[in-house]
């Protein structure tokens, strides 16, 4: 069955932030192609691969993957806030496929979405998502993280589940590549951010106060201050490198410390391997455009790339 990738890099910084030079224009540019490339292949259906921040998925339940059969947007960002157009049946018979391949997945009827997956979408389809899809949170915050080859296995499940609809499937991702965002972390929190990152329906006041440190922070960064990485550019090509060369065994090998290297959000890599993971079960696929930007403003290495199965 015809398949087809689009990944895109998120960042907070995105319209808030000037990344410098004609940066911002390339970007733009390169979603309306994106767009384009789209709108050519006309998807039948839209699987979503994508993280949360601690915003939607808490430690409360924290599965390494979850299908949403209805889902809500947490509203952060700018991205929607309240139900999401998903795609219930399909999300529900790709979960029980999936199962059925002997890779554990939970499915949710109330999965909570955050601009970690959201922002991307919104991008290409516009801020109304006017498309069904059917949203996948692949974890990338929530520790222990399991091996990189355990996504790989899942994005194969749920691609060899998806070739049994009969139809064009376009997988997005969003996430990564290299960035370092301050990252709560439930081992040395204090009392009260456990209790936020264990258990909480999060306010557009608690929203907002986050955004606030989160943008302040990106503006120190973008002046030179402060400590969080830049973007490792040698990392993210490798990262492309592996993803676009058809041998995704190659990622088995990506360790949580390797990982690492591109900083606290780098294992955001995740969404876009279960992505590819899920093209190569449709067989051999070639990549159609790549872009890539190394953006210390954004304090990020920033992608997008389409990719499509070839007969």
């Amino acid at each position: 069955m015809p398949f087809a990738v689009a990944a895109l890099s998120h960042t907070p910084m995105f319209g808030r932030i000037d990344p410098g030079g004609s940066m911002l224009e390339e970007v733009n540019a390169a979603i309306g192609r994106v767009r384009g490339f789209i709108e050519t292949f006309d998807p039948e259906v839209i699987v979503s691969f994508g993280p949360d921040h601690l915003n939607g998925v808490l430690y409360e339940m924290m599965p390494s993957f979850a299908i949403g059969a209805q889902a809500e947007g947490v509203g952060d960002w700018g991205t929607r806030r309240g139900p999401l157009p998903v795609d219930a049946g399909t999300a529900r018979l790709l979960h029980a496929e999936v199962l059925g391949r002997d890779i554990d997945v939970a499915r949710s009827e109330r999965l909570k979405v955050d601009h970690g997956m959201l922002q991307s979408l919104e991008l290409i389809f516009g801020a109304g998502l006017p498309r069904p899809f059917v949203p996948v949170f692949v974890n990338s915050i929530g520790k222990p993280l399991g091996p990189m080859r355990r996504v790989r296995l899942f994005g194969e499940a749920l691609g060899a589940a998806a070739a049994t609809l009969g139809k064009r499937v376009l997988f997005t991702a969003s996430g990564g590549l290299s960035h370092d965002p301050p990252v709560a972390d439930f081992e040395t929190g204090t009392p009260e951010v456990r209790e936020r990152i264990t258990h909480a329906d999060i306010t557009p006041e608690q929203i907002a106060q986050r955004e606030a440190a989160v943008l302040a922070a990106g503006k120190r960064r973008a002046a030179g201050e402060g400590p969080a990485k830049l973007a490792n550019e040698p990392w993210d090509r490798e990262v492309l490198r592996v993803l676009a060369s058809g041998d995704l065994s190659q990622a088995d090998a990506w360790t949580s410390d390797w990982v690492l290297e591109g900083g606290a959000g780098a294992h955001e890599i995740r969404a876009w391997l279960a992505a590819y993971a899920a093209l190569s079960a449709g067989g051999r696929y070639e990549t159609v455009e790549e872009n890539y930007w190394a953006s210390r403003p954004w304090g990020c290495g920033f992608g997008i790339v389409t990719v499509q199965s070839v007969p």
